[in-house]
């Protein structure tokens, strides 16, 4: 299994970055899909999910109304739309499948 992260980088506050994850190893279309992150010195926090099917997504509070998550099951990869950008989304952002955890991509949010 593998779960691959990309797009992540150093971003203004108040931009836009979309990461991607590249799954395989696994049948992506049965699973419901999350993103994941971990600032520095804080625990993980679930960002935001999406069922199988992509029709139903959920978030947490603190991206709501900027971060929309997206899946492309033919590609069999997972997106993450992020706008608005604040210093404090800066992490290192991980897609899951709930059983497994890919290699995660930096978000930096600096002026």
């Amino acid at each position: 299994v593998q779960l691959q992260a990309s797009g992540g980088g150093l971003v203004q506050p108040g931009g836009s970055l979309r990461l991607s994850c590249a799954a395989s190893g696994f049948t992506f279309g049965s699973y419901d899909m999350s993103w994941a992150r971990q600032a520095p010195g804080k625990g993980p926090e679930w960002v935001s999910a999406i069922n199988n099917g992509g029709g139903s997504e959920y978030y947490a509070d603190s991206v709501k109304g900027r971060f929309t998550i997206s899946r492309d099951n033919a590609k069999n990869t997972l997106y993450l739309q992020m706008n608005s950008l604040k210093p404090e989304d800066t992490a290192v952002c991980y897609c899951t499948n709930g059983l497994w955890w890919g290699k995660g991509t930096q978000v930096t949010v600096s002026s």
